[in-house]
């Protein structure tokens, strides 16, 4: 049973700080790349960070450059989101996801998310 469980949210102020974890199983872990989205109220699910199934070459949102900071242990089958100077536009629900396309086939899974609120 695949399973993306997430971890780490909260309310924060601005200007904080949070880690996001998230623990995978019952898949190959290691050959998928993960990535964090967030969805804000009447938004659109929108990608905050993507990391390649070795761990390099991470990719993130203009708006979150130099604040956010994704990493994953395969060893550990987890994927982090640290997250620094929050502001409260970064208040979302996140999610972890994890991503790999075989054989032309697109295999996706998702976790349940987590709050994420930045307010005074």
């Amino acid at each position: 049973q695949v399973q993306l469980v997430e971890s780490g949210g909260g309310l924060v102020q601005p200007g904080g700080s949070l880690r996001l974890s998230c623990a995978a199983s019952g898949f190959a872990f290691r050959d998928y790349v993960m990535s964090w989205y967030r969805q804000a109220p009447g938004k659109e699910r929108e990608l905050v960070a993507t990391i390649t199934s070795a761990g390099g070459s991470p990719i993130y949102q203009d708006s979150v450059k130099g604040r956010f900071s994704i990493s994953r242990d395969n060893a550990k089958n987890t994927v982090n989101l640290q997250m620094n100077s929050l502001k409260p536009e970064d208040t979302a629900v996140y999610y972890c996801n994890a991503g790999r396309i075989r054989y032309g086939v697109t295999f996706q899974f998702w976790g349940q998310g987590t709050q994420v609120t930045v307010s005074s």
